[in-house]
């Protein structure tokens, strides 16, 4: 399950190939569910890989007229002054960190642990890498931001994932969520973890969306940062 929310389905799992040594916990955006992500990372899939896509819980989103969709947490609006859901972030935000907690009682080690997402997900995703007190291997966010921004550094876990790597993507035409609010994201992420290990790769034309290149981006990323374990302790 995703945490400890019964209203969520459990998650869509692509298995690792081989014995897993490794894992990415990836985030849906608003109104979707992780089962399309999942196929996607079936795709580009990585052997001793385990990625778990979770759902988010239905409830009513203010964002579009009150509407039930899946939804991690309730959205105002997309502006960067907009009113946010501050209780509702940080109990989605529990419940993915017991998603890692539960990752590392089966046996992956959580700095072998990768967490990302789209758009809401990938705002999910930073915000729970920086709250954590779990040591995580890195952060893929996709056409996201972060939320209540302002809480922090004084919010983030003591030095925990300070030397974190972060891959942040975000198209140059995104209507939903712009893209200097995804600009202005990696530049206070850079006061908050080690600036060199931030990227922030722009895509000209991208609206809100990923593509091809974004999922190489992506492999390539996942490859980078979990297999020199792989190759140097974890025999099949």
């Amino acid at each position: 399950m995703c945490g400890n929310n019964m209203s969520a389905p459990l998650p869509a799992i692509v298995p690792a190939a081989r014995r897993a040594t490794a894992a990415v916990i990836f985030l849906h955006g608003l109104g979707d569910t992780g089962h399309g992500w999942a196929e996607a990372f079936a795709g580009i899939r990585i052997p001793h890989v385990k990625y778990i896509c979770p759902h988010a819980p239905t409830m009513p989103v203010s964002l579009n007229m009150r509407m039930s969709m899946p939804s991690w947490f309730d959205i105002h609006g997309l502006s960067p002054d907009a009113e946010e859901d501050e209780g509702g972030i940080k109990r989605a935000s529990e419940n993915i960190k017991a998603l890692i907690d539960q990752e590392v009682k089966n046996g992956i080690p959580s700095d072998r642990i990768i967490l990302g997402g789209f758009s809401q997900g990938g705002a999910l995703s930073l915000y729970t890498a920086l709250t954590t007190q779990q040591k995580l291997a890195g952060v893929v966010a996709l056409s996201c931001w972060l939320p209540l921004r302002n809480s922090f550094p004084q919010a983030s876990a003591i030095n925990v994932n300070k030397d974190i790597a972060l891959l942040q993507c975000h198209g140059d035409c995104d209507p939903l969520v712009p893209f200097m609010f995804g600009h202005q994201t990696a530049e206070k992420m850079k006061t908050l973890i080690n600036p060199a290990n931030v990227t922030f790769k722009s895509y000209r034309g991208l609206p809100h969306s990923a593509c091809p290149e974004v999922s190489l981006v992506t492999k390539a990323e996942l490859l980078k940062k979990l297999t020199s374990f792989h190759s140097t302790g974890a025999q099949m």
